[in-house]
């Protein structure tokens, strides 16, 4: 009984910690296995699996550590790491049947890994009774930790990728280049030798050498985090290089997890094999034959089963040049006069990049209502329109809902049809292009109903906008938000249930993006289709919001094309990268078409969960382009910010907007201002004197305020509205520009916007055929360029 003692102890103080997690956290997101309340549809398999899966292979693990790694605290540490980390990877398997997926996603769980690792631990070691901790020898390590790096390329998989992989951070991907892959297989090799020696006199047989990997990839996460404080001006104030190292080291970690029992055969094989080599040597006339033989068996049987188990294709891996040879095949047959994504940015078909900058429109969307004297939305005119026009933007991004789009299954409304086609004609009766955004803010415009009870740490809460009814499956769960409108049981059970296509409701929403694409798949002044607003992350954030949002777009996106709509498509990370600055979003080949862009929304600094929660700010506005550009270079796509802004007060605006205009020049990037005009009545304005938005409303009055003349003079800037060939520089304040590009052979496509009443004098090279007119709100100038070319004014 004493042996069982200690493992016993491991395995209830883990159950205990199940349990009290799971009835202090109201979402279920922070706990290990969380109960966010409502019920389970048992016929599911991915409801079942966090109890069905998790559980048992945690414990298990857990008991195995605590037999083999519980003489120590920092080896049953590590040991309740790996049986949290392998419990994410199974369940999440399970689920969405995806090894690699399963298997990165483990990672992400590292924040609740930890600090379970060490209460875990420190129970075994304090009430699991005497420890004699006993040493070992070490037996081989090279071998080992050779293998652990040299698996790295072979099975990249969806490893090493996204925001926190500056160009410089050694990664161990081949398409990352040669040398970059050498430093980082030789970075692994260290780490795992140095963790193995420590690792395999404390702990012994596989166990100890997945172990000793297992903490070498969490070293090799906190090598590339120091490289990137080097070279991802990682000391710029703000957390950035926190949140870098938190990936590194998930990555690390989860690697090691998945595949360290590879290396650790190596190492009880190799060890073996030394050993009939030395009975050999000290028994002459014994034969080593039988030992040779089960070691050739022992090492065959492990590569074959990690070339079976684990993904040995890089995933992603070229993507961006495969991409780009995809745009230059599919741009011959997009029709003349529609957009399209073309490298890093979008053109025109006719040799032109084209920056898009304007504004977003929400006076179409079915908000929830939170006073019924109050409308939630202004009205939309053609005087909006004109407005716009007359600050020089030239795209709207325009929110629409599904819950009045589709309002009964199967039906499109015509009478909201007519309301959105009508925008689109006064748009493009201005000069401005739209983009049609199937908008959603906390799933649906469901409200907390009354009388219901919500756990401690949330409260009752407002609708807001999105899914029609029937399309909202909650399993009874609470309509309780926690920290905000995007975090809410319900609201976390409805994405499952969209994600994982219950009862057809993601098929439904893939079938009505084919129709509404069919409606205007001939009209080039419809720039694209944004699939969907800030999705929610569901309850298994990342294979939610990588794998299964990914799915998502590849079928909505195959619906709009097989409805002969050429359209750019616009994809949206996460509602992470809005509320933290970064996220995984989709894995980089989660489709082949090539007319796509890259869509996150710029709120750093704005509405993310620092600003919101009183914490030192984890992206700065500078540093979100460069990590939004990084991510858009590796799907080899264009960036376009569809959401920015709401810094608040004028103070609050008036501190930001200058910073965040001029690194959206030098990104030479496009870009969507959060939003128009917001109703008093909306359920994002709150209970206030003013109504939100570049126009306010007066509450009392209900008749436009008082504008913010700087904030609109920083957005209305002069900048090129389409540019011959490459647009190279960009800086812009008020009237005053400078721009250059340069194009290969001659044309007339030079369009640049100048604001203000008094004519501009643009001083130019490499152009001809220059011409200054006037337009409402300020001026247009237009010229020819070949080579290279440059414009400056004021």
């Amino acid at each position: 009984m004493r042996g069982l003692r200690r493992p016993i102890v491991a395995v209830v103080a883990a159950c205990v910690l199940i349990v009290l997690q799971a009835v202090a956290d109201p979402t279920g997101l922070l706990a290990l296995v969380g109960w966010p309340g409502g019920g389970l549809q048992a016929a599911l398999v991915w409801p079942l699996a966090p109890y069905a899966v998790f559980i048992p292979v945690l414990l298990g693990v857990v008991w195995w550590s605590a037999v083999r790694a519980g003489e120590r605290f920092w080896t049953m540490f590590a040991g309740v790491v790996l049986a949290v980390l392998l419990a994410q990877a199974a369940t999440a398997f399970v689920m969405v049947l995806d090894a690699a997926t399963a298997a990165w996603a483990a990672g992400y769980v590292t924040a609740k890994a930890l600090p379970a690792a060490a209460i875990v631990a420190a129970a075994t070691r304090w009430l699991g009774g005497r420890t004699s901790r006993p040493t070992f020898e070490r037996g081989s390590v090279w071998p080992a930790a050779i293998a652990f790096g040299a698996l790295a390329p072979i099975a990249a998989g969806s490893w090493w990728t996204g925001a926190a992989y500056a160009p410089m951070v050694p990664a161990p991907r081949p398409e990352g280049g040669l040398l970059a892959m050498i430093v980082a297989v030789a970075l692994m090799i260290g780490a795992a030798w140095l963790s193995l020696r420590w690792m395999r006199t404390r702990v012994p047989g596989v166990l100890g050498a997945w172990l000793g990997v297992l903490v070498g990839g969490a070293l090799f996460g906190i090598a590339q985090a120091i490289i990137g404080v080097v070279v991802d001006d990682g000391l710029a104030g703000d957390l950035w290089p926190l949140m870098a190292a938190y990936v590194h080291v998930a990555d690390g970690l989860s690697f090691a997890a998945f595949l360290g029992w590879v290396p650790a055969v190596v190492a009880v094989v190799v060890d073996r094999v030394r050993r009939a080599r030395s009975v050999a040597e000290a028994a002459p006339d014994a034969s080593p034959r039988r030992s040779w033989s089960l070691a050739a068996i022992a090492v065959a049987v492990a590569v074959v089963a990690a070339l079976i188990v684990t993904p040995v294709a890089v995933a992603g891996g070229g993507v961006s040049e495969a991409r780009a040879a995809a745009q230059v095949e599919a741009s011959r047959t997009i029709p003349e006069g529609f957009l399209r994504a073309d490298g890093e940015r979008i053109t025109d078909g006719e040799g032109h990049d084209v920056l898009l900058r304007g504004v977003n429109v929400n006076q179409l969307v079915d908000f929830y209502q939170p006073r019924a004297e109050v409308p939630a939305t202004r009205p939309l005119t053609e005087d909006d329109f004109a407005g716009m026009a007359e600050y020089g933007f030239d795209v709207v991004r325009l929110g629409i809902s599904w819950s009045a789009l589709e309002p009964t299954r199967g039906e499109l409304d015509a009478g909201y049809l007519e309301r959105i086609d009508q925008a689109v004609e006064w748009a493009k009766g201005h000069g401005i292009r739209t983009v049609i955004d199937l908008h959603q803010d906390g799933w649906s415009n469901a409200a907390t109903p009354e009388g219901t009870v919500c756990r401690p740490g949330t409260d009752p809460m407002w609708g807001y906008d999105g899914a029609p009814e029937w399309a909202t499956i909650t399993d009874g769960a609470p309509r309780c938000a926690f920290t905000g409108r995007d975090i809410s049981p319900a609201g976390d059970r409805a994405f499952q249930h969209f994600w994982f296509d219950t009862d057809g409701i993601q098929t439904a929403l893939v079938r009505t993006w084919g129709e509404l694409a069919a409606r205007y798949a001939d009209e080039p002044a419809v720039a694209g289709f944004d699939l969907m607003n800030e999705p929610g992350f569901g309850e298994t954030a990342p294979v939610t919001t990588s794998l299964l949002l990914g799915r998502y777009y590849d079928r909505a996106i195959r619906a709009i094309r097989e409805a002969g709509a050429p359209q750019i498509v616009f994809i949206e990370p996460s509602i992470l990268w809005s509320g933290l600055g970064f996220d995984s979003g989709p894995s980089l080949a989660f489709t082949d078409d090539a007319n796509i862009v890259f869509s996150p929304h710029l709120y750093a600094e704005s509405i993310t969960m620092d600003h919101s929660l009183g914490l030192p700010t984890i992206v700065g506005t500078a540093r979100q382009l460069d990590l939004a550009a990084r991510v858009a270079d590796e799907y080899g796509v264009p960036l376009w910010s569809g959401e920015y802004g709401y810094w608040g007060d004028e103070a609050s605006i008036a501190e930001h907007i200058g910073r965040y205009a001029d690194a959206e020049d030098a990104h030479l990037l496009g870009s969507a201002y959060w939003v128009w005009k917001q109703s008093c009545g909306d359920p994002q304005n709150g209970i206030g004197d003013v109504g939100l938005g570049l126009v306010p409303e007066d509450c009392a009055t209900g008749e436009d305020g008082a504008r913010n003349e700087p904030l609109l003079a920083a957005l209305s800037r002069a900048y090129p509205q389409a540019s011959p060939g490459r647009l190279t520089g960009l800086r812009a304040e008020g009237a005053a520009l400078a721009m250059t590009g340069t194009v290969d052979g001659a044309t007339c496509g030079l369009d640049v916007w100048i604001p203000g009443e008094e004519e501009p004098d643009p001083q130019t090279e490499g152009l001809t055929k220059v011409v200054v007119r006037e337009v409402d709100g300020g001026w247009r100038v237009t010229a020819c360029a070949e080579g290279d070319y440059a414009l400056t004014t004021g």
